[in-house]
């Protein structure tokens, strides 16, 4: 009796007939093979899978530096340039603003030579071809603020008339003068200033204002109470100003030098690149 075989038999039998048979040597994954390294998967080079921040979430280090450069000293040097015209008047207190007189402005211009024979600026650190227009056109406002600021120092320190205002006025010309040809770093440059700026300050707020004869009614009655001051004020013309001005000048000699303390050599390229903020 013969046997029937299943379909389901049949094709197992088909799918048995129809194996390859592979003959060989299992090679390992380091083996070469023709000279030709095998590479496995681990061996294939991977893609880092980093996350890779944009250049807009990246922070500008130099932001503070340029907001104290372009933002904070131009406005301490308006600030000086400012508070060096006002005086307080003796009748009411009201407040006067004197313009500069010229000889202000020429000892600016020397002292602004001083600060680049003392490498206190660079002038090729503040303008070059490098930098774009818009930046060199920043540092031109920020160097001529330091100069208003500095033209009225003088105004501040310098008497407003009369034979103190010739022999202060001489005496800065002469001190300055010889500074140009001596041999100055930037701290000495400073420390010289301040000597300077505090002594013609001494002379004149404190010295000459002494000598100034107090606003009264008539001429009589300042000869009665107080020969002397009348005589001097007479003698060396001198204003007459009320003792707050001391106190705006005292700020403005120290906001100026703290400006000269912060202001630096030369201008980096603080104007924030592409992608940058």
């Amino acid at each position: 009796m013969s046997q029937v075989s299943s379909p389901k038999s049949q094709v197992k039998e088909l799918s048995a007939e129809n194996l390859l048979v592979i003959d060989g040597e299992l090679l390992e994954d380091s083996e070469e093979v023709n000279g030709d390294l095998t590479k496995t998967e681990d061996q294939k080079p991977k893609i880092r899978n980093e996350i890779i921040k944009p250049q807009s979430a990246i922070r500008n280090p130099q932001s503070k530096g340029g907001q104290l450069q372009y933002v904070f000293l131009p406005l301490l040097f308006l600030t000086v340039a400012l508070l060096g015209g006002l005086r307080l008047s003796a009748m009411d207190n009201a407040f006067v603003f004197l313009k500069p007189a010229l000889v202000c402005l020429i000892y600016a211009s020397i002292l602004l030579v001083l600060f680049f024979r003392a490498n206190l600026i660079r002038l090729d650190g503040w303008f070059s071809e490098k930098f774009s227009a818009l930046q060199n056109i920043a540092n031109a406002a920020v160097l001529f603020s330091l100069f208003a600021a500095s033209a009225q120092i003088f105004n501040s320190l310098l008497p407003e008339r009369g034979l103190p205002l010739w022999i202060i006025g001489f005496c800065f010309f002469w001190t300055l003068w010889n500074n140009l040809f001596a041999e100055f770093d930037t701290r000495r440059l400073i420390k010289s200033l301040g000597g300077l700026f505090g002594l013609a300050f001494v002379v004149k707020y404190l010295v000459l204002a002494n000598l100034t004869a107090p606003t009264s009614e008539s001429w009589w009655q300042g000869i009665v109470q107080n020969p002397t001051q009348e005589a001097f004020t007479w003698l060396l013309d001198l204003p007459r100003f009320s003792a707050g001005t001391g106190y705006i000048q005292f700020f403005a000699i120290v906001f100026y030098l703290l400006g000269l303390f912060l202001i630096p050599v030369s201008a980096k390229d603080k104007t924030p690149s592409s992608g940058e903020i």
